[in-house]
Order: C-alpha cells, then sequence, then structure tokens
C-alpha cells in the first residue's frame, strides 16, 4: 500500500511514501492448531481440511507450518483529484519453522513471508491523499517482506533479528486493525514524517528486536532499524526497493521503543479488558527545516534546501479498551474502542499531531455471531512550518494559493464471515481536504472532499 505524501519545499513537491500495516502483520499473533492450521482457515471447512495426504499435519510435527493469505477489492470515489474505481489484490505466502522442534536449536524459530501485488491503488490513481485508503495499497510487484531468526533467552526474554517491519509490533491497536484505510494500521503521521514511510508495510529493512515480558501485564519492547529502507531519492521509495532486497545497514539508524501494560486479560477477571501503550522514537539522521534555509531565508524566497536539522523523534499513546461485554458471551464479544495520539516537531515534520479512534462492535447479530462492525475516525495536522511555507510561495508568487491545514477522514464498514477464514467486508470512507487542503485540479480549484465505497473479500487458508 503505498504512501503518498506531497510535500511542498524548496519549491518543489518531495515525494515521500509510506506505509501502513500489512494485511498478515498479525501472523505472529496467529494460533495455529497440531494440525499446522491458523486460526481462522477456510481449510477448516473444506474436505480433509484440504490436506487430504496429511503433508502439512506432517511438517506441523516437525516445526514447519505455513499460511496463504489473498485479499481482494474493489474501491470507488466520488471528488478527489477525478473519479473511478479500481481493483487490487494482495496474495502472501508466509512460513515459519520452530528450530527446536525441527532440529534441535533450543528457542530458536524462522519466519520469512513475501507478497504478491496486483492491480492499482485508490489513492495513487485518483485522490494523491495523506490516508491512503486501503491497507494493501502498493506498487504491484513480488515482494519479499519479513525475513528474520527470533531467539528466545529465557520465559521473559526474545531476540529477533534480520529484515524486519515495526509495523508488526509498535505503535498498532488490534481494534483498529480490523479498518480498511492504512492510517489505522501504520498511522499517518510516522508514514509521512519518517524517510521512505519507515520500516512498515511494503518496506521492510534490517533490524533488531528485543522483547522483555516479567509478567503477563507488562511488555516492554525496544528496536533499532537501518533509518531508510529504500535508500535516498526524491522518487517513490517503493521504485528504489521494488523487490524488498535492498538489504540497507548504512543510513542513519531509527530507534524505538514502547511499554505496553494489560489488564483483565483471564476470563475470570470481573473487569473489562484493556490494553495501553506508551512509546516513542527517534532518528539519527539529518532533516530540512521545512521552512528556513541555512540563513534564516524563507526557503519559497531563496529556492534553497531546507537548514539542516539534526535527529528527529515523536511521542505517542495507544489505548484498546473493553467497554461492554455480551452477557454470557466471548471475551472479545460486546463494543471496544480504541484511540491513538502522537506528536512530533514542527519545523521538520510535515505532520506534527495525530490521533484517531473508534469502535468495534462484536456478536450483536445473533444469527451471526462472528460478524462485527465498526466506525472509525482519523486526523493529522499539517505543521505550523509546512502551513508558513505555503504563505511564503503565495506571497512570493502573488497568488492565491491554498494553504494546507488538516485532512481528516471517517470509515465504517460491515465484516460478514462467510465461514472461518473467509471474510466479506463492505466499506464507506469520506476524505475531508485531502492532501491536506493543498491539491488543486488542473483548472485551478480546490480539489473537493472524497466519498468511497467499495467491498473487501479476505481468504486465509
Amino acid at each position: 500500500m503505498m504512501r503518498k505524501f506531497k510535500v511542498a519545499a524548496g519549491g518543489a513537491a518531495l515525494l515521500a511514501a509510506c506505509a501502513g500495516a500489512a494485511p498478515g502483520t498479525f501472523a505472529d499473533e496467529e494460533k495455529t492448531s497440531k494440525d499446522g492450521i491458523p486460526n481462522p482457515s477456510i481449510a477448516t471447512s473444506l474436505p480433509d481440511k484440504a490436506d487430504p495426504d496429511g503433508v502439512r499435519a506432517a511438517l506441523a510435527a516437525k516445526g514447519v507450518t505455513y499460511g496463504i493469505n489473498y485479499i481482494g477489492e474493489v474501491l470507488g470515489n466520488s471528488g478527489g483529484l477525478k473519479q473511478g474505481a479500481i481493483y487490487e489484490g494482495f496474495l502472501e505466502g508466509i512460513l515459519e519453522v520452530d528450530l527446536e522442534k525441527l532440529w534441535g536449536l533450543k528457542g530458536l524459530t524462522f519466519h520469512t513471508n513475501a507478497f504478491q501485488i496486483h492491480g492499482a491503488g485508490l489513492t495513487e490513481k485518483h485522490l494523491d491523499n495523506l490516508f491512503v485508503v486501503s491497507s494493501i495499497e502498493a506498487l504491484p510487484t513480488t515482494r519479499l517482506y519479513q525475513l528474520y531468526l527470533e531467539q528466545k533467552l529465557n520465559d521473559e526474554t526474545s531476540v529477533r533479528f534480520g529484515q524486519l517491519a515495526a509495523d508488526t509490533e509498535f505503535f498498532i491497536s488490534t481494534n483498529a486493525f480490523n479498518f480498511i484505510n492504512s492510517t489505522f494500521g501504520w498511522p499517518g503521521i510516522t508514514a509521512a514524517d519518517l524517510p521512505s514511510g519507515g520500516p512498515a508495510y511494503p518496506l521492510a529493512t534490517p533490524g533488531v528486536r528485543v522483547k522483555y515480558e516479567p509478567d503477563k501485564n507488562f511488555t516492554f519492547l525496544a528496536a533499532i532499524f537501518d533509518g531508510n529502507p529504500a535508500g535516498p531519492g526524491l522518487d517513490n521509495p517503493e521504485h528504489r526497493d521494488p523487490y524488498g532486497l535492498n538489504f540497507r545497514v548504512s543510513d542513519p539508524p531509527f530507534l524505538i521503543q514502547e511499554g505496553q501494560y494489560k489488564y483483565n486479560q483471564d476470563k475470570k477477571d470481573p473487569g473489562l479488558p484493556g490494553t495501553i501503550k506508551l512509546g516513542a522514537w527517534q532518528h539519527l539522521g539529518s532533516f530540512n527545516d521545512l521552512r528556513f534555509d541555512r540563513e534564516g531565508v524563507p526557503i519559497a524566497i531563496s529556492g534553497v534546501p531546507g537548514a539542516s536539522l539534526s535527529g528527529n523523534y515523536g511521542l505517542y499513546g495507544v489505548i484498546d479498551q473493553q467497554i461492554y461485554r455480551l452477557p454470557g458471551g466471548d471475551a472479545d464479544k460486546g463494543i471496544n474502542v480504541f484511540a491513538r495520539g502522537s506528536a512530533s516537531p514542527s519545523d521538520r515534520n510535515l505532520i506534527d499531531f495525530y490521533a484517531d479512534a473508534g469502535f468495534v462492535f462484536s456478536g450483536f447479530t445473533p444469527q451471526r455471531p462472528d460478524d462485527n462492525f465498526g466506525i472509525a475516525f482519523a486526523y493529522a495536522n499539517i505543521s505550523n512550518q509546512a502551513r508558513a511555507f505555503d504563505r511564503d510561495v503565495g506571497i512570493v508568487q502573488a497568488l492565491t494559493l491554498p494553504v494546507r491545514s488538516y485532512e481528516a477522514m471517517i470509515e465504517a464498514y460491515y465484516k460478514f464471515q462467510i465461514v472461518p477464514g473467509l471474510v466479506v467486508q463492505p466499506d464507506f470512507q469520506y476524505i475531508w481536504n485531502p492532501g491536506g487542503g493543498g491539491l488543486l485540479q488542473p483548472n485551478g480549484a480546490k480539489v473537493e472532499n472524497a466519498a468511497i465505497g467499495g467491498i473487501r473479500v479476505s481468504v486465509n487458508y
């Protein structure tokens, strides 16, 4: 899912690609049965669990499990740069090997997943907005994503190293992942403010992650990644790393840390379950001031790049909370809410404040207890420095040009589970101020707000 942001700086539009969480990023959380079938999987509804010769079960007995997931969707829009409709598809293969079970290497596991992406994205073709409409949108290609080893040092500590993505473990809400828009995965602020969008779908990068769980309530995560997954350049980062094989290790690093507190997680706990996460990230590279050059002159006047600023950082928080549990229902049935917020410095970042929140309703249709539906809202504030640059350009050119201010969106969906592992999801989104309010039609008119509708079909095997 390509994340595009037109960032005016030095009189030129700089294109940054960013990413939200891939549909397969919760593979680590999947529960796999002893016959090697993930939960949920359409295989459980097929004859002989789609394994008539028992190959999958035999591999699982040796510690080798795999999964195949497909997402296809049709989306169309009114408003935006132009109206139209697209089809896009995403095929994922996942392989995990328990090397302790296979070869006796205690506590060591291997994981890899790769994507085949096809079709066209609605944001890329029709909208050019900040919050990319679909979590699978990316340039068509076959791409390696993650490739790593994970070593459990003891019951509390594990280390993961290899080609990694931050959006699989950091800054995520389990409830937000139900939504289609990419910002509810890897959020729009990190996607816009980090080089190449950061280590997130579709661009993973070499890194090391440490996880420490002293008890069932607390988790601490820390990771270091190469700071520019695709490498430097002003074009689309996906063109610079078209197959996920760059394996860059020489760029200034990106670091991220997160503490998690989970409560009322056991079914016997009297209270409603929830999770609170607090985190921070730092990038040790250089970033350009969005308004002033090194002499303090507005870059709209001098036409030279902004002053070089040392480093970048962000703070964030996440909460997932159940606020109502259906009487006698499963722990996850009822009403769950989420909220996330983040802030970064205004002088070097397109977005300096971000927030999203939403509700997910599960189990409220007695005839279809596994369906769920939800509604969520997201907001990104264009930084003061970027707004000031827009005003400077208007003054220098003696034109009335739009000044970017914010982008906001709302999304509503309903998930129909046909059988376990097969879901149909109608979806509606509405986007205010596409591109932050700075986009113009060829005739000079401001781009209108956009309404998006469509349907997604997901199959997990």
